[in-house]
Formats: structure tokens, C-alpha cells, sequence
């Protein structure tokens, strides 16, 4: 009898290794958000980052918000990259036509080290909900490399998501991003006009 319930357990594990394994994986990635030109072209350059995001996101597995107090990890739908660098790549992306230049780089490359800007990130909540929102809350800072100054700022917005699955939900965050790439490229311009 011990050694009929052995087998057993040991072709139900098999199954059920067999049936994970078969489930396939699936990859997303941030994409920049059709945006409005800049009417003239910027002479200045960008570098953006570094980025962080709140350790619960910073993993390859796409997190859902299921309630306020809880979260599931979906093993089988994940980023194709690493968040923060995807989040820095498309805020890239997109300050490109919001500012007329393509003077603009992820820090810490070698060109981004002798910007006129640099723009940190620290994003506070990145939430997903499937079939409803995605949720940024966002401290962020342009500062000058020639003169000094500093501008701080917050983005905050609830973007819907226009569909119930992963590929929606991921669309709601990009254009996310891109509301958040319009308040710094906005705090640019602002600096830009008013530097002595």
C-alpha cells in the first residue's frame, strides 16, 4: 500500500508540474503616448533618472491590486524589462517631441553626466487593476546642472483602463507616463524661460 500511495503522490506532482509548465508567459512593455510637438526645437539636454519604484512593483511579475490591503503576483504576465528602466526609456520617448530635441538620455549614461536638466523619479505607488485603473502617484525633480535651480514636483492621476485585460491595463499606465513626461517637460520650459 506505501508504495501504490509513493507512485501516486509521484503522478500527481508530475501533473501538476506538467500543467505549470505548459501555461505560457506572457511579456509587456511601456510604450510613449502619442504627445503634442514642441513648436520649436530645444538647444538644451535632458537626462532622466534615476528612476525608483516601491519595492512591492520591482519585480519582473506584474502585480495587481486586488483590494486596498492586498496584491497578487501573476507569474505568467510580466514586464519584458525591468520597470524602472522602462519607465525611464519611455519618459525619454516621449520628452523627445514635447521638447524638440533629441539631446535626452537615461542617466547614468556617459552623455547624460553633462546635461543642462536632469529629471529623478521616485514614483510612490505604481497600482494595477485589472479591468479598472492604472494608478500613478509620483515625486519627481528637475534640477540645473549650470545655475543650480531646482524645481520639485507631484504627478498624481488614475488612469482608466479601456479593456480587462494585461494589454489594457499596461496601455492605462503608458499614458500615464505620459502625463508624467508633460509636467516635467512643462517644468523644463518653465526653468528654460526664466534662467538668467
Amino acid at each position: 500500500m506505501n508504495r501504490f500511495a509513493a507512485v501516486l503522490i509521484f503522478l500527481t506532482a508530475l501533473v501538476l508540474t506538467a500543467g505549470c509548465a505548459s501555461a505560457p508567459q506572457r511579456f509587456y512593455t511601456l510604450n510613449s503616448t502619442p504627445v503634442t510637438k514642441a513648436t520649436q526645437q530645444a538647444d538644451y539636454s535632458v537626462s532622466v533618472g534615476p528612476v525608483s519604484i516601491p519595492a512591492a512593483v520591482d519585480r519582473p511579475q506584474i502585480v495587481v491590486r486586488t483590494d486596498p490591503h492586498q496584491v497578487s503576483i501573476k507569474e505568467f504576465d510580466r514586464w519584458a524589462s525591468p520597470l524602472k528602466d522602462d519607465i525611464a526609456r519611455v519618459v525619454v520617448e516621449n520628452l523627445i517631441p514635447l521638447l524638440g530635441t533629441t539631446q535626452i538620455s537615461v542617466f547614468p549614461r556617459a552623455q547624460a553626466s553633462d546635461t543642462n536638466y536632469r529629471c529623478t523619479i521616485d514614483i510612490l505607488r505604481f497600482d494595477s487593476e485589472l479591468g479598472k485603473s492604472a494608478t500613478l502617484d509620483a515625486l519627481w525633480k528637475v534640477s540645473s546642472s549650470k545655475d543650480g535651480r531646482v524645481h520639485h514636483g507631484r504627478t498624481t492621476l488614475s488612469e482608466p483602463a479601456r479593456g480587462s485585460d494585461f494589454t489594457a491595463l499596461v496601455a492605462a499606465h503608458s499614458r500615464a507616463m505620459g502625463q508624467l513626461s508633460a509636467d516635467l517637460a512643462a517644468a523644463i520650459r518653465e526653468m528654460e524661460s526664466t534662467k538668467h
